[in-house]
């Protein structure tokens, strides 16, 4: 499936842990981007001036930049009560992205994106902290049935990125899986086992997401 020629980064938004007050308790979440102006260095597995407040479910290796499509605010402009969306990194995405759509991207293609090179391996499986970032108990059920994740990537080589760089598919990935096509076995949207078996075979697939499949396909208990 051919990759749209125009891709690229529109924002590049970061953002630090801080506390927030939901529902009665404190909240600590980084999960409030702001976009930034000019390159920023992208190593290991954080942009300069990002972080993570939970490590154990946010972050990491296979979760090292989040991009977004800007595509998708539209969707969410009808679905949100006016003047509810912020701008960049509403969703509290690394990247806004343009072209980059869940449909078209596989798990295990490589990007180039300034001099960093990115690799796509799951979609977001949201938690509460995105009914805070808008004020809606009921965000993340909506956001899981819009079937609009979003992307993870690796990051194969660090560098710097910034807003206006385009985004190459400098490694196609040698299976055909999509990103959307696990959002849509994983929700259920698609009962297929052929399909997960598909997606098992991928060696790029992180291991929490093997395991949740490996069940789905009576592999473990």
């Amino acid at each position: 499936m051919p990759l749209p020629p125009a891709m690229q980064v529109l924002s590049v938004n970061v953002g630090l842990p801080q506390e927030h007050w939901w529902q009665g308790s404190v909240v600590r979440t980084a999960i409030f981007k702001e976009p930034m102006q000019g390159p920023v260095a992208l190593a290991g597995h954080n942009l300069a001036g990002d972080a993570q407040a939970d490590l154990r479910v946010h972050g990491g290796p296979d979760k090292a930049v989040y991009a977004y499509a800007h595509e998708h605010y539209a969707y969410w402009e009808n679905a949100l009560p006016a003047g509810t969306l912020p701008g960049p990194g509403a969703f509290g995405e690394n990247l806004t992205t343009q072209g980059l759509l869940e449909s078209e991207v596989r798990v295990g293609d490589e990007f180039e994106i300034g001099t960093a090179v990115l690799r796509a391996v799951q979609p977001r499986q949201p938690c509460y902290k995105l009914n805070l970032r808008f004020g809606d108990p009921q965000m993340v059920p909506r956001f899981a049935a819009a079937g609009r994740s979003g992307i993870y990537f690796q990051v194969r080589r660090p560098g710097v990125v910034q807003a206006g760089d385009a985004m190459v598919l400098c490694q196609p990935s040698p299976f055909a899986t999509t990103i959307q096509d696990v959002i849509d076995l994983f929700y259920g949207v698609r009962q297929d086992p052929t399909a997960v078996q598909a997606l098992l075979s991928i060696s790029y697939l992180p291991a929490s997401l093997r395991t949740h499949f490996m069940r789905q396909a009576g592999l473990l208990a």
